[in-house]
């Protein structure tokens, strides 16, 4: 019968008005050139009872290690981590309409401590597709997740460059022909990795996109923080893709933007003549390696 679908799959995929979604089949190894030192790296991705880590919880913690080579080729898969926690408090309805993840799941389950600290021990980074969210939740349970460098595939590979109309998984999946169950931790973890080892489209060198994720997240940027902008200035700062933080955790209450080293003085130029009336404004300033970025606990 499997052959009979994939006989039918290759018969539409031969008219120019058809194409065809395969289902992720998901593989351990992607390139067998030899690499006496490759790099360790690791997809994580965690469902959770809500947006806010500060009072949502972790359900689900999945990660996939990997090795890759210096030019960033994905290699093959070492290991894999996929564990769930019974929350304190009920699953929301949405939250489960969302994850399939439902109370009966859960209970009786936690995730091992001891197994997520020896995981990450010869790891180099850690790569989500969301980082911004998926690093506050860990490190908040799991303080090694601070000690390690971080990569975003959300922020760090530019997808829309390469002609993708936006940046989720499943959209990101489509033009390779494959699809997946989307909003489990595990199965999101190996779908990132599949489009990690594939080329972006437009890339003359036709290098894979975990070059482009891991050149990037090497960078060092500086966060420009707009201090005292004024309030009606607010749409400006969003239009110029400032982030607000409410001053929670420690954190400074203000406008900020990170910036590579070629973009900071213009930057500023920018803020004094558009933002606060052409005064020479001096504004706090930060130095973001990939161990402090998507952080929530930068020095401050």
């Amino acid at each position: 019968m499997t052959n009979h679908f994939e006989s039918l799959a290759r018969e539409l995929e031969a008219s120019p008005n058809h194409r065809v979604l395969r289902r992720l089949e998901p593989r351990d190894v992607f390139c067998n050139s030899p690499c006496a030192t490759p790099g360790v790296g690791i997809i994580l991705d965690c469902e959770t009872t809500g947006l806010d880590p500060s009072t949502a919880e972790i359900i689900e913690l999945a990660m996939v290690k990997f090795h890759y080579s210096e030019d960033g080729a994905v290699l093959r898969v070492v290991d894999e981590f996929d564990e769930l926690q019974e929350p304190s408090s009920p699953i929301p309805a949405e939250i489960t309409r969302l994850t399939g993840i439902d109370d009966d799941m859960v209970r009786g389950h936690s995730i091992d401590p001891f197994r997520v600290e020896g995981f990450l021990l010869d790891a180099d980074i850690v790569i989500a597709h969301c980082a911004r969210f998926d690093r506050p939740f860990v490190e908040r349970v799991w303080p090694s997740f601070r000690t390690i460098d971080w990569a975003c595939s959300l922020d760090q590979v530019p997808w829309r460059d390469h002609g993708f109309d936006g940046a989720k998984l499943v959209y990101l999946l489509m033009p390779r022909g494959f699809f997946f169950e989307a909003h489990r931790a595990g199965q999101d973890c190996r779908a990132l990795l599949e489009l990690l080892a594939s080329p972006l489209p437009l890339d003359p060198e036709a290098k894979p996109a975990l070059a482009t994720l891991l050149a990037n997240a090497r960078q060092n940027t500086t966060r420009l923080y707009a201090a005292d902008a004024p309030f009606d200035m607010k749409n400006v700062l969003k239009a110029r893709r400032y982030r607000w933080s409410n001053g929670s955790n420690g954190a400074r209450k203000s406008w900020w933007l990170d910036l590579p080293a070629g973009e900071f003085e213009a930057e500023v130029e920018f803020l004094r003549a558009a933002v606060f009336g052409g005064r020479a404004v001096d504004f706090p300033t930060e130095s973001i390696t990939a161990k402090e970025r998507y952080s929530d606990a930068l020095s401050r």
